[in-house]
């Protein structure tokens, strides 16, 4: 089996059994991996100060050490950048995998909802679609935006996938978390897809995405999540679909209709969007597209309303994308799951170049989506991650405002 694939079905032993296999350790001695504390005052306000960087276990720059920047790099030749405002974004051909423009790309921001992206890619591969979640009173009262979740109502978990990205639904996380074995278990299955994909700026700390102490993601890590979110024909169906039915809960509640709030959904060529909004984050966004054969994901992170949204700052990166010629090249790139099992430990971290931020360094109808494979659910996901227990995996991973009438926390 390869890499990514004993990755995946790990995932499956944390999710039915709650228990996080350690395996042994690598040959380098790996800095501590940042961590959330739900237990800490979350915070209720944006930094004051750049938020840290992010890095691979052994120190190195996952995607390259250009992309160890706060600042802006750019791919030689290009044309001018946008104006952009927000602290964190980055551009990239997600086919190639080339980054053609970023500011701090690495830096560990809020991500709010945008989270809810790794949320999707955890848990779409071991959940059954078909599997029914009952609500209950804690998913009624969710805080923040909530699908509309009712205590008693029985609940697909295919819609409440939909429930989670197009009107980001932290009741549908809510349910989503509990199906999943619990919060707990949720984020460390969160935390191992993250890792299998090089995303190591991302420490979750909520399945929502609400802001907790610790909890963090980068725009280099939001294009790798979304990438495969985009590539994967299931959650791609997810991202797309323009509205869902919300079942009907005898006695409590009507059924009714919910759309696909993605404020990009009639950009030429899109493949779906995430909003995310907290006092903290402010506004954040990421997003792809495909045109002319040439697909480009873009994340924005940190940023304000005005005097463009996040939505139309990542518009404006997608157009500038496009205007490239085909084959540019880039100035680091997203990675695959097969480079980090290429690059060779390295016995020392790298000393860290310092860079100042600012100056550019050249360089179906009703709804409905697609079934899950048949047999693909929880049980199926058990019988396998039991006989990957038993084999075992020998080795780690190598590397590495002015307010809005719309603003809601974790959209």
């Amino acid at each position: 089996m390869g890499r990514r694939g004993g990755r995946r079905a790990l995932l499956g032993v944390v999710l039915v059994t709650g228990v996080v296999l350690v395996s042994a350790g690598p040959a380098w001695a790996e800095a501590p991996r940042p961590t959330a504390d739900p237990a800490a005052p979350a915070p209720s306000a944006p930094r004051t100060e750049r938020p840290p960087q992010g890095s691979a276990p052994d120190g190195s720059t996952v995607g390259g050490e250009r992309l160890d920047t706060r600042g802006v790099v750019v791919t030689k030749g290009a044309p001018p950048l946008p104006e952009i405002a927000a602290s964190g974004w980055l551009v990239a051909d997600a086919g190639r995998g080339a980054v053609l423009a970023a500011r701090d790309p690495h830096g560990r921001y809020y991500p709010a909802s945008t989270l809810k992206a790794l949320t999707l890619l955890t848990l779409a591969p071991l959940l059954d679609p078909m599997q029914v979640v009952v609500g209950t009173p804690e998913d009624e009262n969710t805080e923040g935006s909530r699908v509309g979740l009712i205590a008693g109502g029985q609940y697909p978990v295919g819609f409440l996938y939909l429930g989670l990205m197009l009107q980001s639904g932290n009741d549908a996380a809510n349910a989503l978390a509990r199906a999943a074995g619990g919060t707990e278990a949720l984020l460390a299955a969160m935390t191992e897809t993250a890792e299998s994909i090089g995303a190591y700026d991302t420490v979750p700390g909520s399945p929502s995405g609400l802001d907790v102490a610790g909890q963090s993601s980068s725009p280099y890590d939001l294009a790798l999540i979304f990438r495969e979110l985009v590539e994967n024909p299931y959650t791609a169906a997810v991202l797309t679909t323009p509205v869902a039915q919300v079942p009907e809960v005898p006695g409590r509640a009507p059924g009714f209709q919910i759309q696909n709030e993605n404020p990009l959904a009639d950009y030429p060529g899109m493949l779906g969007g995430k909003t995310g909004f907290t006092d903290a984050a402010r506004h954040t966004f990421v997003t792809a597209a495909e045109r002319d054969g040439r697909r480009l994901v873009v994340s924005v992170l940190d940023t304000e309303p005005l005097p463009l949204r996040a939505a139309d700052q990542a518009a404006l990166l997608l157009d500038w994308g496009f205007a490239l010629p085909p084959g540019s090249d880039g100035v680091g790139r997203l990675v695959r799951p097969a480079d980090l099992a290429a690059d060779p430990p390295r016995t020392s971290p790298p000393a860290r170049a310092v860079t100042q931020s600012g100056p550019v360094t050249a360089a179906p109808e009703d709804g409905g989506v697609p079934a899950w494979p048949a047999g693909i659910g929880l049980a199926g996901v058990a019988a396998v991650v039991v006989g990957l227990a038993v084999t075992g995996r020998r080795r780690n991973a190598a590397l590495s405002r002015g307010p809005s009438p719309s603003d809601r926390p974790d959209r």
